[in-house]
């Protein structure tokens, strides 16, 4: 529940982000972790524990996660795979200590004590959303600000006059559904997080039912984010490379690859050093989608309308989010066995890369065909262009306020510059 409101969450805070900003939402995130936690500290039963952890954590989260995903698309683009890579390689930094600190937590103060002190680290993340600074162009003339002020009553006025779905529209872009790389990307994601955080769940208990005590099983998990930690860096580094950046969907597939193929040998490791093994490779996998998973989106869509994008996609993938985990634990209980729910999961998400691969390699051949037509086209109206001149003169207030409007909207290279 947790992870699926995480995603579930993704349009409201869509909504938030682009009507208040990256800052107070996290802020407000921020509070509502530290009170699901705390809250769960005060629970009797699991239908609590839904109501404090899953829902009210799960909002919390999704308010940390898109908004600091989003600002880096405005901070930064020419070395935004980068900057993804290092933002992302935040959770393992502290996800390498959290399995076993999280198992001295219970053994020494319990469970609520235990809920207690992660509701408190939880509340941090308020301290790294004050540090959000919006940016956004700024205008010092005097002349265009009050051209933007006459752009803005124009728009008032018209905005009484549209309909519930436009102003839906304004916050959420619905005309993403019709854009063909949305939808390959889209519909990859929905296949992969079928059985992507499965395996992570099942590691420790998979090592349990090895014979491995519990230390050295919650061990594992720090194993695979150690390697994860260093993983999400590198690999954004190698994705901003003039190789890779331009052919970055292709990237992405190999990884999600790369991942499969990780769980479909799990079953061959008997014992803890090939465990170990595992969750080293596991790690170098899960870190690299990780490292391009929001990257290769804003690549598709750009930086104005990812947040949109993110809030559309966490909506649709809170399903196989919700449902993985618990198809997978079905598999144990009637198998008795963690093998098939590891080739499982491989297989699902080696099918997602396949599709990807088949889906990116069409949208960039349908896309050279498009530039190359679109160049046609210019080559043939440009002598019309240069020997026709317009009967009459253009408006200069249409023109300004036609500015104000587009400096209300700048581009995705005029907004990080």
């Amino acid at each position: 529940m947790f992870l699926a409101l995480l995603s579930a969450s993704g349009p409201v805070s869509s909504v938030l982000v682009n009507r208040y900003g990256s800052r107070p939402v996290v802020i407000t995130g921020g509070l509502l972790c530290c009170l699901g936690m705390v809250s769960a500290s005060f629970s009797t039963n699991v239908v609590e524990l839904y109501l404090t952890v899953g829902f009210i954590g799960g909002i919390g989260l999704a308010f940390n996660l898109q908004p600091a995903l989003t600002i880096i698309g405005k901070y930064f683009y020419k070395k935004r795979p980068m900057a993804n890579g290092l933002a992302m390689a935040g959770s393992p930094v502290f996800l390498s200590t959290l399995a076993p600190f999280n198992q001295y937590l219970f053994n020494t103060f319990g469970w609520k004590g235990s809920f207690l002190i992660l509701g408190g680290i939880l509340l941090n993340s308020c301290v790294a959303g004050s540090l959000m600074r919006p940016v956004g162009p700024k205008q010092t003339n005097k002349a265009k600000n009050k051209i933007g002020i006459k752009a803005d009553e124009a728009e008032a006025k018209k905005s009484h006059k549209k309909s519930l779905s436009e102003k839906i529209n304004k916050y959420l872009d619905f005309s993403l559904f019709k854009h063909r790389g949305f939808l390959i990307y889209l519909s990859g994601n929905v296949i992969m997080f079928l059985g992507f955080f499965a395996p992570i769940i099942f590691l420790a208990p998979y090592a349990k039912d090895k014979g491995i005590d519990e230390y050295s099983a919650a061990f594992l998990l720090s194993i695979m984010a150690f390697v994860d930690m260093f993983a999400r860096p590198s690999v954004g580094l190698i994705a901003n490379s003039r190789f890779i950046r331009p052919r970055i969907q292709y990237f992405f597939s190999f990884a999600i690859m790369f991942t499969g193929v990780c769980h479909l040998l799990c079953p061959l490791a008997e014992d803890y050093t090939s465990l170990v093994l595992y969750a080293i490779f596991f790690g170098l996998g899960f870190g690299s989608v990780s490292s391009v998973l929001f990257e290769t989106l804003m690549d598709l869509v750009g930086a104005q309308r990812f947040s949109s994008a993110v809030g559309l996609v966490t909506i649709v993938e809170c399903c196989p989010v919700l449902l993985g985990p618990p198809l997978a634990g079905k598999l144990v209980d009637e198998t008795g066995q963690y093998k098939y729910m590891y080739i499982a999961c491989g297989a699902i998400v080696f099918l997602s890369s396949v599709w990807l691969l088949i889906g990116n390699a069409i949208n960039y051949r349908l896309l050279a065909k498009e530039k190359k037509l679109a160049e046609a086209e210019k080559k043939i109206h440009k002598p019309e262009s240069t020997e026709s001149e317009p009967l009459s003169k253009p408006n200069h207030s249409d023109v300004n306020v036609q500015s104000a409007r587009t400096e209300d909207h700048p581009s995705e290279r005029e907004t990080n510059i």
